[in-house]
């Protein structure tokens, strides 16, 4: 038995915890004493030669936070929350590549998850209805070839991701920008409740910490640095999706970008991502291109398996066809604009739209809208 874990453990959480002690220093302060505990060992003055702040210094010579570490650890063993410390196996080898991966995660899930390769999808809380779709349908696509999804469990376009592969009985990781403990957006609870059933809750803040705004850029380093690439979809001009994709080049990871109407502010950010030589993306096979050979390898493996697609189930009746050339992907149609061009009665036309919606070709949205649904592939 290890009995170096349980110190190494709480060392890591103390040093976390110690305002002024940043991810880069605690980088550093890592990289020089991999075993953590011995940094409490060291005096103040050896401590600030490792380039440790003075008060910072002193609150580790002092041992000021340990009593906060061992409530944490209790907290955590009560809660069921799983602790992962840089460089012990179960920490993520992907994360661990980048430039300052974080001293500690706390995890709330299925930890084997992160075994699984991983594409991150993310962008604006306010989404087109064509941006929710795309999000949803790329996240289900390649859920269904056995990718994970990382995203941030924001409004929009994260929550899309989520959804998507979860409907596509796939794997999702959700990174906080608060502490695991907190639920945010708080109409995200049962969204949450889902991730962490199949999946997993990721935050490196401690338990309590409120969803400040300076939090949310921090954790972006996270879900590009879990990911083999990341895709943006749909983002404003000072969207903080632009700083995960920036993130995510120096990270050495692919960056894909979904194309967007030109008169949309939230297209700014994919198109200029693609002007700037992101790929491009319509379709998963877009971004399966270009993961590593192993992954694609996995994934046409499993193509060559999955049962064909039965043309009688795609047909559609002429009335339907019809009913759906008047809508379309990115803007919710009124319920009275179709009955106009359609010339049916309201019976004949709520019965189509309900059986369209039951195929999962439309979907009725609040104020009696209709929208189209992309076929996914």
């Amino acid at each position: 038995m290890d009995h170096s874990k349980p110190n190494q453990e709480r060392a890591a959480i103390e040093l976390s915890l110690i305002p002024g002690v940043g991810t880069v220093m605690q980088g550093s302060l890592w990289k020089s004493s991999p075993r953590l505990d011995e940094l409490f060992q060291m005096s103040r003055p050896e401590l600030e030669a490792l380039g440790a702040p003075a008060e910072s210094a002193t609150a580790i010579s002092t041992r000021r936070y340990r009593s906060m570490a061992e409530e944490t650890i209790d907290w955590a063993t009560r809660e069921n929350c799983r602790l992962l410390i840089r460089g012990s196996p179960d920490y993520p080898c992907l994360l661990g590549e980048i430039y300052d991966p974080p001293l500690v995660l706390y995890c709330r899930g299925q930890h084997s998850v992160l075994e699984l390769p991983a594409v991150a999808i993310v962008g604006t809380r306010r989404p087109t209805y064509y941006g929710l779709q795309m999000a949803q349908g790329l996240a289900f696509d390649l859920a269904k070839r056995g990718i994970m999804i990382v995203s941030g469990l924001a409004r929009g376009i994260d929550a899309a991701a989520h959804r998507g592969c979860l409907e596509g009985g796939g794997c999702t990781a959700a990174v906080l920008g608060c502490g695991i403990d907190v639920v945010y957006p708080r109409e995200h609870r049962q969204l949450s409740q889902e991730v962490a059933k199949d999946g997993l809750l990721l935050s490196e803040f401690p338990p309590g910490t409120s969803p400040a705004p300076q939090n949310f850029p921090v954790r972006n380093r996270i879900i590009s640095g879990l990911s083999l690439g990341t895709v943006i979809v749909e983002a404003s001009e000072y969207s903080g999706s632009l700083i995960t994709a920036r993130l995510a080049m120096e990270q050495n990871r692919e960056v894909f970008a979904v194309p967007g109407n030109l008169t949309s502010p939230q297209s700014f950010g994919p198109n200029y991502l693609i002007k700037q030589g992101a790929k491009l993306v319509q379709v998963w096979r877009d971004i399966a291109e270009e993961l590593p050979a192993e992954v694609r390898h996995a994934i046409l493996e499993r193509e060559d398996t999955r049962p064909g697609k039965t043309p009688e189930l795609d047909l559609l009746t002429p009335e339907e066809s019809n009913i759906l050339e008047m809508l379309a992907y990115d803007q919710a149609v009124q319920f009275d604009r179709i009955l106009t061009k359609s010339g049916m009665t309201v019976p004949q036309l709520s019965t189509l739209l309900l059986n369209l919606e039951m195929q999962g070709r439309l979907r009725q949205v609040p104020g009696n809208l209709f929208v189209r649904i992309a076929q996914h592939q």
